[in-house]
């Protein structure tokens, strides 16, 4: 009754919600995220629980045609290495197997049909991913490395509240890291908690400045 006196459908904040208030931040994600469709890399985005990350992404992935990527989304993160890949096989309508060298081969050669044969881009959407585990962190470069290191086929987006818990599972990464394109936005708030902004703290790339605000 409240929504209809004033003209709404639905709660302006609530999780119904299908359009968002851009102050320029959702532009500054979508831009980054358009960067790693092109460029297939790793995304990092954190910010405190419930200034909208989840939110901005899924409406961010909204729009992507399903034609071109499969968006993979699990916020399941407090799990074991081998339960996470046996769930990334399971969206992409694998039968997965309990045995990770045998788990890995298969869906690294699911990944390449859907490449070569469907021209289809996997988006890995990883929430809560300061639960992610250490071993997790330290064997992922290895997943990435399709063809001898030749070609990036998917883009992945580690997603979570605990920036330095993130940063410090991430430094575990070797230096063939550093051959992936690698995007890093935070939400953050200003001192007094009124004011959200986009920290853009990613390597540079053409069109985009490091250290950028959007306030």
């Amino acid at each position: 009754m409240e929504l209809q006196h004033v003209g709404l459908r639905h709660p302006p904040l609530g999780k119904e919600t299908s359009e968002l208030w851009d102050d320029g931040m959702l532009t500054r994600l979508r831009e980054r995220f358009q960067w790693l469709l092109q460029s297939p890399g790793i995304g990092l985005l954190t910010g405190e629980a419930g200034v909208g990350k989840t939110a901005a992404l899924r409406a961010v992935t909204a729009t992507l045609n399903p034609h071109r990527y499969q968006v993979i989304y699990h916020a399941e993160t407090d799990f074991g290495r081998l339960d996470l890949y046996r769930c990334l096989a399971q969206s992409l309508g694998l039968a997965p197997s309990y045995r990770r060298a045998l788990l890995w081969r298969e869906i690294k050669a699911h990944i390449h049909h859907l490449a070569d044969a469907k021209q289809i881009l996997p988006v890995w959407i990883l929430d809560e991913a300061q639960n992610l585990p250490p071993d997790f962190f330290r064997d992922f470069p290895a997943f990435l490395n399709f063809a001898f290191d030749s070609r990036d086929l998917m883009s992945v987006w580690l997603v979570g509240h605990r920036l330095a818990r993130i940063t410090e599972q991430a430094r575990q990464f070797p230096a063939r890291i550093d051959q992936h394109r690698i995007a890093a936005l935070s939400f953050c708030l200003d001192g007094e908690g009124r004011s959200l902004r986009l920290e853009d703290n990613g390597q540079d790339s053409a069109g985009f400045n490091r250290g950028a605000e959007l306030l």
